[in-house]
């Protein structure tokens, strides 16, 4: 191993793995989507360590899949006040030699020109009124669920409200735990609005899950894919199996 280094890195695939250890056959803990940038924070071999400056997980990924970028770079995506995401669920990037790339939903646009790109697409910058919210959720509707995934193609729970908060322009931490921590907390269901995060804890009191509350006190959520629910004050209830599948801890009103 060598030693820790202090270097940055953008990602111009469409998705890649960050895992816990530096080997393919480990825990996907989170993915970098086309676009995003990161600090590389230690070299081994055939991986790096990088902190994503988004949302700041750690993990590792394969050195193959990332493109290194200076400092000075680095800075300038950083100092993107309002940065602009692919809207459409699924878009291309071209290159040089118009060899395509495909750009999923929440891909970060503004990078392009710096990896020699030129967007195919409809994009967003900006602020989005609440209702919106619960728009771009249904896009993901159907998703499998995939542990660490964060695109319409596999994504779990806190990376739907991640991952639909960030492009409407609301940033939301990765982890379901940290995302409760955010916000003003609502007495009942009937109080809340499309929009509102609700979060479910285990048996031992920790919060283990979170989805977007709908009107007409239905949720959308993440689990084994994302899909439309009912909730009341005791949980998320399924219609199909006839039970309570997460018991409700808290309802927060982020925005």
């Amino acid at each position: 191993m060598q030693k820790s280094t202090d270097h940055y890195g953008l990602c111009a695939l469409s998705i890649v793995p960050v895992r816990i250890h530096a080997d393919h056959c480990s825990e996907q803990v989170t993915q970098l989507l086309y676009g995003d940038h990161f600090k590389i924070t230690e070299n081994r071999k055939d991986w790096r360590k990088i902190r994503s400056t988004y949302d700041n997980v750690e993990g590792w990924v394969c050195k193959q899949q990332i493109t290194p970028i200076s400092k000075s770079t680095y800075k300038a995506i950083k100092d993107i006040k309002t940065p602009t995401y692919a809207s459409d669920l699924i878009a291309f990037v071209s290159d040089g030699t118009n060899q395509l790339t495909p750009v999923i939903i929440g891909s970060t646009i503004d990078n392009t020109a710096i990896l020699e790109h030129v967007f195919e697409g409809d994009t967003f910058s900006g602020t989005s009124e609440k209702p919106s919210l619960v728009t771009t959720a249904l896009q993901y509707l159907n998703a499998p669920y995939q542990w660490g995934g964060k695109t319409p193609f596999g994504i779990d729970c806190s990376g739907l409200s991640q991952m639909v908060y960030k492009i409407n322009g609301h940033p939301l931490p990765r982890d379901a735990k940290d995302q409760a921590a955010k916000g003003d907390v609502l007495s009942f269901v009937e109080e809340s609005e499309p929009g509102d995060l609700a979060f479910f804890d285990n048996n031992e009191g920790i919060i283990t899950h979170v989805g977007i509350i709908m009107k007409n006190n239905y949720i959308i959520h993440a689990h084994g894919k994302v899909r439309i629910d009912r909730i009341d004050q005791t949980g998320i209830f399924n219609s199909e199996l006839g039970a309570y599948t997460h018991k409700l801890r808290v309802i927060k009103k982020i925005i």
